[in-house]
């Protein structure tokens, strides 16, 4: 009978390998295989990019503040970690979004979903549009839909189908935002799959659009009561939450922070890890999390053709500004979500979001927590500046934008280096290929994460779980098999 344990390794301690780590453990023991399980961290905390900070009663999120409702993998594991009740939706009260065009803040039409036009009253009434830009959006409800099976870029399907001013003034701010990239540049297939689906299958995207949203109650009566009628989640406590109750989970799992690893490499016993400092050690399986560009370095010795592959996505770096103000420093209440910025309008900031209206829970009674983002593909400003200055320039935005010129209670700046991969057109099939190489060469060793199928904290969370199964599934096999 096998006794020996199974020994996987994870390099990278961010969302993503937590959740393979938990989804690893879980079917490894449901399999009734023993196992080691080993999460390397070259940081000195675990959660990636999720940083929340409490200060004078304010919740803060450093990276990303909040989660698609309707992607479940996140609002899944949150239920199997018992943490449920933990979250929380949007403010029912602040369901206003703006768009900045102009020099103005425009109300964002109701009935838009994902900058596509669902009720086309409010969308022919808005101000954000000319009357020739309804015209031409409206064609999408006659043209034909496109037959090639290629790849095209974002923004040429959103012009194709709606034309370039919806383009411009509303999806362009919303969607590019995501992955602070240019919609010129960014897949359609790698970003949003759906658009590409819709359109084989409904011909008209937005009569496509349409017939989602009304088939999208379905899909509700399985989401928790804080899911339903909200776009956005999060943790009352912070985001950190679900780090901490996935590291609670991996109770019986060996971490490792401050240690990088160099390279991996097949050996008699499997896969040498050879760490930063020298040290190496020996692993049944791996699966590396980290950012394309040091997971390239990781598989360099063993998959040169995939680590130039890897190298090549471009990453882009961004920052946030978090200032704190009393509520009476406000000229008038603030009655949305935020705002998002047009290119057009070559603001500094790329957006704001008005935290404490958005989410209550983030600011005491009397007091208004604003989030601008600065920093996108094409626009590096900032990285050339110090933090006084970048704290300057968001300031006179929001003075220009919103009539807010009051001293801040206080700041906090987070730049994010090299945080957003950019998936350009054909960036699926680089990712295949990065895949082929690995399992021809190395079969033991998996890689996901954000650079992969999804930037979103569900997306990151997914691909950890899928490729925790198939890890579990690999070492399932070689226990079985003696090797």
């Amino acid at each position: 009978m096998e006794t020996t344990p199974r020994r996987a390794a994870i390099i990278g301690g961010g969302i993503t390998g937590l959740s393979a780590a938990y989804y690893l453990k879980k079917q490894m023991e449901a399999d009734g295989v023993p196992y080691q399980i080993t999460i390397y961290e070259k940081s000195d905390s675990f959660g990636g990019k999720i940083k929340t900070l409490h200060r004078d009663g304010f919740v803060i999120e450093r990276g990303p503040d909040s989660f698609l409702a309707r992607k479940p993998a996140i609002v899944e594991l949150a239920r199997e970690l018992g943490l449920e009740d933990c979250l929380t939706g949007t403010n029912p009260n602040a369901k206003k979004t703006y768009i900045l065009s102009g020099g103005k803040l425009h109300r964002m039409p109701p009935g838009l979903m994902l900058g596509i036009p669902t009720q086309l009253g409010p969308f022919m009434r808005t101000g954000l549009l000319s009357a020739k830009g309804k015209a031409r959006a409206a064609l999408d409800l006659v043209l034909p839909k496109r037959t090639s099976p290629e790849d095209e870029s974002l923004g040429s399907f959103l012009e194709r189908r709606l034309g370039r001013e919806v383009l411009s003034q509303i999806a362009e701010p919303l969607l590019a935002g995501i992955y602070a990239g240019d919609t010129y540049a960014l897949s359609l297939k790698g970003t949003f799959p759906q658009f590409h689906s819709i359109e084989q299958k409904h011909r008209s995207l937005i009569l496509g659009m349409m017939k989602n949203r009304k088939e999208g109650g379905e899909e509700s009566r399985t989401l928790p009561e804080a899911a339903k009628n909200t776009t956005f989640l999060t943790f009352k406590d912070g985001l950190e939450t679900i780090v901490h109750g996935l590291i609670d989970a991996l109770d019986n799992v060996r971490f490792v922070k401050g240690c990088g690893i160099s390279s991996v490499t097949p050996s008699r016993e499997g896969y040498r890890l050879v760490r930063e400092d020298g040290e190496a050690d020996e692993t049944d399986g791996v699966i590396v999390t980290l950012p394309a560009y040091a997971m390239a370095g990781v598989l360099e010795d063993a998959a040169s053709e995939a680590a130039a592959e890897l190298r090549a996505i471009e990453h882009v770096s961004v920052a946030n500004v978090v200032l704190a103000f009393d509520e009476s420093d406000l000229k008038e209440k603030l009655d949305g979500s935020g705002f998002v910025v047009s290119r057009g309008e070559e603001r500094f900031i790329t957006a704001c979001t008005w935290t404490s209206v958005k989410w209550l829970h983030t600011a005491p009674h009397g007091k208004v927590l604003l989030r601008c983002y600065v920093g996108r593909s094409g626009d590096d400003r900032w990285m050339h500046m110090t933090e006084d200055e970048v704290i300057r320039a968001v300031r006179k935005d929001l003075k220009e934008t919103m009539g807010l010129s009051a001293e801040p209670l206080f700041t906090e700046m987070t730049p994010l280096m090299r945080s957003m991969p950019q998936y350009p057109v054909g960036h699926l099939e680089r990712i295949k290929r990065v895949r082929a190489e690995l399992a021809s060469g190395l079969p033991g060793v998996l890689a996901t994460g954000a650079a992969f199928y999804g930037v979103g904290l569900p997306d990151c969370i997914r691909q950890g779980k899928e490729t925790g199964l198939e890890l579990a599934k690999k070492l399932k096999a070689s226990s079985t098999s003696g090797g």
